[in-house]
């Protein structure tokens, strides 16, 4: 029996961090991601490979769903 790409992926939830950065991208957009390190802080990766220390604020519709990200650099990172 063939293992499906679903059932693989399940298998190593440590990869959908990287899934989201890659979808993102794909679609011309950044990536936010919180680490523990970076405190009340994200870190925000652009499809070009530079990053920043934000704050984000999320705007939301009026069924509460997320429409927009609205992110202020803190600083850039190395």
């Amino acid at each position: 029996m063939q293992t499906s790409i679903v059932d693989r992926l399940l298998k190593n939830m440590s990869n959908m961090h990287e899934l989201g950065r890659q979808r993102a991208f794909e679609l011309g957009n950044p990536f936010y991601a919180q680490f523990e390190e970076d405190g009340e802080y994200w870190r925000k990766e652009l499809p070009t490979g530079e990053k920043y220390l934000v704050t984000i604020e999320v705007i939301m519709d009026e069924n509460d769903m997320p429409v927009q990200i609205k992110d202020t650099i803190i600083k850039k990172l190395d």
